[in-house]
């Protein structure tokens, strides 16, 4: 019998490919009828799709579609200017505890937005440190609001994202090369540019489109920071045509001018780099390097090392600073407090298992081969290029006609989230199942395994610490989640941040900071006990 090409590479049964190709198609329908939907539903809520088109010429809306774009580019060259020097002296350099600080770095990815955003505002804002220091120095005290708040904020969280891709890139160079620069002496500019620049150039294009994505789409950030109408982008202009104006048509051209903008800056690269991951994370694996001794460059890495942990580090000192001043005891037994917390709890929850067996069902099937395969490895993206407001949006105006929305909010953001913690998972999953796949392929075919035996000594065995890295950032990410429920809020429906929104909003700011410590704390702790409970191993 004439194997098929997965077949040759995968070594499944045919009712194993059916088996994954059936769920795969599964998650599929399910994904594109979740995301696509709304755009539908906000369709016949307006008088057509020419007039929504036509509004994008309003000057005040072409001026929210260039300050997005300015902002998003803006925040994507700083994260990389930023982010790329502190991995090249985070790798040149033998630190104790580097695997430690790679852990630190996924803190602000751990964090929820709206914590984040408060720390910077206690360090960055008219009354931190940071201003402080430039009144002392005879400088104006600055503002934080408005584009350069965007931009820190951006820089804050994506630095990191960088840092960690572009270490993945350094840690695939062979250590042969290493070992040949050390051997030729070569300079710090030559190192540079024979060793260390290709294996940037290879995954700084992905990095660069994941960042840009994240920026664009920005929600939260910009509407903490965004400091009023100048500082308005495609996101919030969608929030605010619903949720006050009540104008879908407008909200409607307005979601398709950003999946149009997006797709146009992202599609070339992710169908380029289809076949693949946009970029790895570096796990902190030491590599040894043969570089003479420079002084001069000792000191400017160890400059980098010391800013960026300074810039990284400020705000969540800040949080914890200023959240134990307030009344943390006061907090945890008010009422409201608690319905909140078990109201993100089981969101976050139900999102993360949600989000994770769509992905399994997704990235098992990805390595099968022909026109499916590739479908499966782009769709997850789509969970970034479509905006969480927009979904939102259009579920809120179906589910009107069936009566009080808030009934249906949590399935809604439980979904919501779980199209957004997609293409994560899907990203930190499919490397390592479609090697455990290819590796042990062969010798569990040999030994006649199929079907639930074959799933779980041969690709989940392989997934634990993936599942764990990809279930921590889930739990965070639906935990901070303020977009796919900012529609649908209300007394009854009240999340964490929601909560912590509405302390900023009455000017409660202890509160809010108390908030902002407990809500950070909460998404750590449940973070660390993902992982653990991931990457136990099962009894035999």
């Amino acid at each position: 019998m004439n194997r098929s090409a997965e077949q040759d590479r995968l070594f499944l049964s045919a009712a194993d490919r059916r088996f994954r190709r059936g769920a795969a198609l599964g998650a599929l329908a399910l994904v594109l009828a979740f995301l696509f939907a709304p755009f539908l539903i906000l369709g016949t809520g307006t008088e057509g799709l020419a007039p929504a088109l036509a509004s994008l010429t309003d000057p005040y809306l072409l001026g929210v579609i260039r300050f997005t774009l300015t902002q998003a580019i803006l925040s994507t060259l700083l994260s990389l200017l930023f982010g790329v020097p502190f991995a090249l002296a985070l790798h040149r350099n033998r630190l104790p505890g580097r695997a430690l600080l790679l852990k630190l770095l996924l803190l602000p990815q751990a964090l929820p937005v709206l914590v984040g955003a408060l720390g910077l505002v206690t360090v960055f804002g008219r009354n931190g440190v940071v201003a402080d220091l430039m009144v002392w120095a005879g400088l104006p005290r600055p503002s934080i609001y408005g584009l350069p708040g965007i931009l820190i904020a951006h820089v804050f969280f994506n630095m990191p994202l960088v840092t960690r891709m572009a270490m993945g890139g350094l840690q695939a160079v062979p250590a042969e090369s290493w070992r040949l620069a050390g051997q030729l002496a070569l300079s710090p500019l030559a190192t540079f540019r024979l060793v260390e620049a290709p294996a940037l150039r290879a995954v700084l294009p992905g990095a660069a489109a994941l960042v840009f994505m994240l920026c664009f789409t920005s929600f939260t950030l910009v509407l903490v920071l965004g400091g009023g109408p100048a500082g308005t982008t495609l996101q919030v202009a969608i929030y605010q045509a619903l949720r006050y104006d009540f104008a879908p048509g407008r909200a409607l051209a307005l979601a398709l001018a950003q999946v149009a903008l997006v797709a146009l800056f992202l599609l070339p690269t992710i169908v380029a780099r289809a076949g693949g991951a946009l970029g790895g994370f570096g796990l902190g694996a030491p590599q040894r390097r043969f570089d003479p001794p420079a002084p001069l460059k000792r000191a400017a890495d160890w400059l980098v090392l010391t800013l960026g942990l300074l810039f990284l580090l400020a705000p969540f000192a800040a949080i914890v600073w200023s959240g134990l001043q307030a009344d943390l005891g006061r907090l945890v037994a008010d009422p409201q407090f608690q319905r909140a917390a078990l109201t993100s709890l089981a969101i976050a929850g139900s999102a993360t298992v949600l989000g994770l067996t769509l992905s399994l069902a997704l990235v098992l099937s990805s390595g099968l081969s022909g026109g499916l395969g590739l479908v499966l490895r782009l769709v997850p993206a789509l969970g970034l290029v479509v905006p969480s407001i927009v979904i939102g949006a259009g579920w809120f105006l179906a589910l009107r006609l069936l009566g009080d929305v808030t009934r249906f909010a949590p399935f809604v953001a439980v979904l919501s989230n779980a199209m957004v913690i997609l293409p994560y998972a899907t990203r930190i999953l499919a490397p390592e199942a479609e090697a455990a796949a290819v590796g042990a392929g062969r010798l569990a075919s040999s030994l006649g395994l199929r079907g639930w035996a074959r799933l779980r000594h041969v690709e989940l065995a392989a997934l634990r610490r993936p599942l764990a890295l990809a279930a921590s950032l889930g739990l965070a990410t639906a935990l901070g989640d303020l977009g796919s429920v900012a529609l649908f809020g209300s007394q009854d429906f009240v999340t964490l941040p929601t909560l912590l929104l509405q302390r900023m909003g009455s000017y409660r700011s202890t509160d809010a900071e108390g908030l902002a410590l407990l809500l950070g704390a909460l998404c750590l702790g449940l973070i660390l006990l993902a992982e653990r409970g991931f990457q136990e191993r099962p009894a035999a």
